[in-house]
């Protein structure tokens, strides 16, 4: 996130409104699936949205359940090149960082 803070930072010619988000969105099922085998634990079924909304509430359907399909289209104007640019690798690094 810092990366991609600093690139319109020093790119002057990038003014407005950047969408900081990753590169390729996935969905629940998806992420889910990734990770799964990131962890190396079996994943039968995505996560319930009851237990979310039971969890997060009222934000629950704002903030992680509905689609906005917001892409970095900018910010890859600028050239940035994405440190992980696929789940795998970004969930492999958070997890690896968490573990130690």
């Amino acid at each position: 996130m810092v990366g991609a803070l600093n690139s319109p930072l020093a790119n002057e010619t990038l003014s407005g409104p950047v969408n900081f988000v990753a590169p390729n969105p996935v969905i629940n099922s998806d992420f889910t699936k990734t990770l799964g085998k990131v962890l190396s634990r079996p994943t039968l079924f995505p996560f319930p949205l009851s237990a979310c909304a039971l969890a997060f509430g009222e934000m629950a359907d704002a903030l992680l359940l509905s689609s906005q399909r917001v892409e970095p289209a900018r910010l890859k104007t600028t050239g940035y090149q994405f440190e992980y640019s696929q789940l795998d690798g970004a969930l492999r690094h958070i997890l690896q960082k968490t573990n130690n």
